[in-house]
């Protein structure tokens, strides 16, 4: 189901952000603890360049149409223009480090929230700072957006996961049965259920749409960091600090593959960080503390 392919080296520091642009099929950027983002090629498997130059580490990355959100640990976040090649804006709001982005496009915006417990909303049309909320005193570390977009998840270091109304951005539910932070959250494609990861290597499904607590699996040894769905066909990949990456049935939730060292398979050698899709859903990507981007093929 899935099989290491290729194996990409150059960044001289931990990754901890991945993205796959909409508008290029067949490239990804990866950014973290470098001096740079930068731009890999999925047809050749090679580096192809350093797409931005970053005054400090990459938390996280996001790709919207033409647009790249890079959210950096100084609590700026950049905007690059895929087609013209440069950054357009500086989005200055947050105090410390941004930890996610995710926008909403029937209301033309971006959030990013992180290290300052606050969440800013931003315009698509003109970069401004329209809204900010305070969410709790430390941090928040993940946001999803419900497939209708009309709600936002957030999950945060109290181990609470927060529910708002994307209308009004007034909290709906307060979901606590993690007894550690969250580190991960994702709606499902076929909008039954979010399921949440945490610190304590656990995750959690909740059906859609009254968020009842429906399964629990005790999926990793350490931290689940990363919960990605396959773009089209019923899987989902998870990645942790254990060094694992596992693939679960999206229906069943029945555990179908596990890539780690520990296992003898191809694998990290450290914490992995994040994982994504490309967007044809051919290849899975992998990266983390090892400073190694893993190309994994995947066959249904």
């Amino acid at each position: 189901m899935l099989r290491h392919l290729h194996t990409l080296s150059g960044h001289q520091n931990p990754i901890y952000a991945l993205a796959s642009p909409a508008v290029k099929e067949d490239v990804f950027f990866s950014a973290g603890n470098d001096k740079g983002v930068v731009e890999w090629s999925l047809k050749t498997m090679t580096f192809v360049k350093v797409l931005a130059p970053v005054q400090s580490s990459v938390y996280a990355l996001h790709s919207y149409n033409d647009l790249l959100f890079i959210a950096q640990r100084s609590g700026l976040i950049l905007v690059f223009d895929i087609k013209l090649e440069k950054v357009t804006a500086t989005l200055s709001h947050h105090q410390k480090g941004v930890f996610d982005l995710k926008t909403i496009a029937y209301k033309n915006e971006l959030l990013s929230t992180g290290e300052d417990g606050t969440v800013a909303v931003w315009s698509l049309k003109d970069f401004s700072l329209l809204y900010n909320f305070p969410v709790l005193q430390n941090t928040v570390r993940t946001i999803a957006i419900s497939n209708s977009e009309e709600e936002v998840a957030l999950g945060c270091k109290d181990g609470i996961i927060r529910v708002y109304n994307s209308l009004d951005y007034s909290l709906t539910a307060e979901l606590s049965e993690h007894k550690l932070p969250i580190t991960s959250l994702q709606y499902s494609p076929d909008g039954s259920s979010l399921i949440s990861g945490g610190r304590d290597a656990q995750l959690k499904v909740w059906s859609l749409p009254d968020y009842q607590l429906v399964n629990n699996i005790a999926a990793h040894m350490f931290s689940v960091y990363t919960i990605a769905f396959h773009p089209t066909q019923p899987y989902f990949a998870t990645c942790s600090q254990d060094k694992s990456i596992k693939l679960w049935g999206a229906n069943d939730f029945k555990l179908y593959k596990i890539l780690s060292l520990e296992k003898n398979t191809e694998g990290h050698f450290h914490s992995i960080n994040k994982l994504i899709w490309s967007s044809d859903g051919k290849y899975l990507i992998s990266t983390g503390d090892d400073r190694q981007i893993m190309i994994w093929e995947f066959n249904s």
